[in-house]
């Protein structure tokens, strides 16, 4: 009984120091199994007298069951054990933020994204879109337009110009998309109604001005055109772009070569706080240029400006980017930053509409 005790207390000591479920069924097997050393006792009865096996049997007995409950009591706090170590390894920080989408992979830079809202605002007005060359010749880009020979935009310190070609004429890079209405009106018959944008060139650098900018231009040709048509489409897509109900505008006398009369346009502001807010306020921003186109520029590109007149406007894409999403340098657009991206960048499924929001 002596060695029975000491086994049974072995093998109860074997199973409190199991570190896992592996070691635990290694104790049962060596205890429980066939060849066990409780179960060769349990072998031994059969050869007993029935007095041994009466008394000798129960201790047996007695002792395998403390054994199973001993088994099933260390299984029970080894699968605790097991899963608040799973559960530790895999825990899932639910406060950190969820990682962008593939469809949010991405930002569509501000310069596009105003491109995109303009283009869709004069498409609504039936406007279609015409673009040229980057490189232009000066014809297009001056004479035709009605500049005058000496004007300071012909001069080196104004113009990006190339070196001259034999005959001596220069191609310069264009200083405004004005050779786009060129184009267009010697391709095509009036009725004309087209936007203009594109890159644009000149010698200035600061923090408003860049040697290569972006313009929108818009020029509508045919036999019944008047400023008051012109206002009305200002009228409205300065509505529709800087998303307001109502805003009060003011078109200043000025002067462009290529047309007459000539116009500024100033719409209503409040500055507050270093913010710009548009349609409230007693404030004036001048935003654009415009007026009737030249007689002297329709007769240039073959239209006979006794029978055909039409008007003309032009402002610039980064500049009003600025003013919508407060951008507070213009060279920002340029510098490639991924970190200034992500911050006034636009996710790619956002397509600006009329209906849905342009900058929703």
């Amino acid at each position: 009984m002596s060695d029975l005790a000491t086994l049974e207390t072995s093998i109860l000591d074997q199973i409190a120091l199991a570190g896992d479920e592996a070691a635990l069924e290694a104790v049962r097997v060596a205890a429980l199994g066939k060849k066990g050393s409780i179960s060769g006792l349990l072998a031994t009865l059969g050869k007993m007298s029935p007095d041994e096996r009466k008394t000798q049997g129960a201790a047996i007995n007695q002792a395998k069951d403390k054994v199973t409950e001993a088994l099933t009591a260390r299984r029970d706090v080894l699968k605790s054990a097991a899963l608040d170590a799973r559960l530790a390894s895999e825990t899932i920080d639910v406060t950190l933020p969820l990682r962008d989408a593939p469809t949010d992979a991405g930002r569509i830079h501000p310069l596009s994204q105003v491109w995109d809202e303009l283009t869709t605002i004069f498409a609504d007005m039936g406007f279609s879109v015409a673009e040229g060359p980057d490189i232009e010749t000066d014809d297009y880009n001056f004479t035709k337009l009605n500049f005058p020979v000496g004007h300071p935009a012909r001069e080196m310190h104004d113009t990006f110009f190339f070196h001259p070609k034999e005959d001596g004429s220069r191609m310069l890079l264009r200083t405004h998309t004005s050779p786009v209405q060129v184009r267009t009106m010697l391709s095509q018959k009036p009725p004309i109604r087209v936007i203009c944008p594109g890159r644009t060139y000149r010698i200035d650098s600061d923090a408003t001005h860049t040697p290569q900018f972006h313009q929108v231009e818009g020029l509508v040709i045919d036999k019944h055109s008047h400023l008051g048509h012109l206002k009305w489409i200002l009228h409205e897509f300065c509505k529709a772009f800087f998303e307001v109900d109502h805003i009060n505008m003011r078109f200043r006398p000025s002067f462009f070569p290529f047309t007459e009369p000539s116009l500024e346009v100033d719409i209503q502001c409040r500055r507050d706080k270093g913010e710009i807010r548009f349609g409230e306020g007693e404030d004036w921003l001048e935003i654009l240029g415009c007026g009737m186109v030249h007689p002297n520029v329709l007769r240039a590109c073959g239209i006979d400006p006794d029978e055909y007149q039409g008007f003309a406007w032009g402002m610039g894409i980064d500049r009003i980017a600025m003013l919508k999403y407060g951008i507070a340098d213009l060279r920002q657009l340029f510098d490639s930053d991924v970190r200034w991206l992500n911050h006034y960048g636009f996710k790619p499924l956002e397509v600006p509409t009329l209906a849905g929001g342009l900058s929703s």
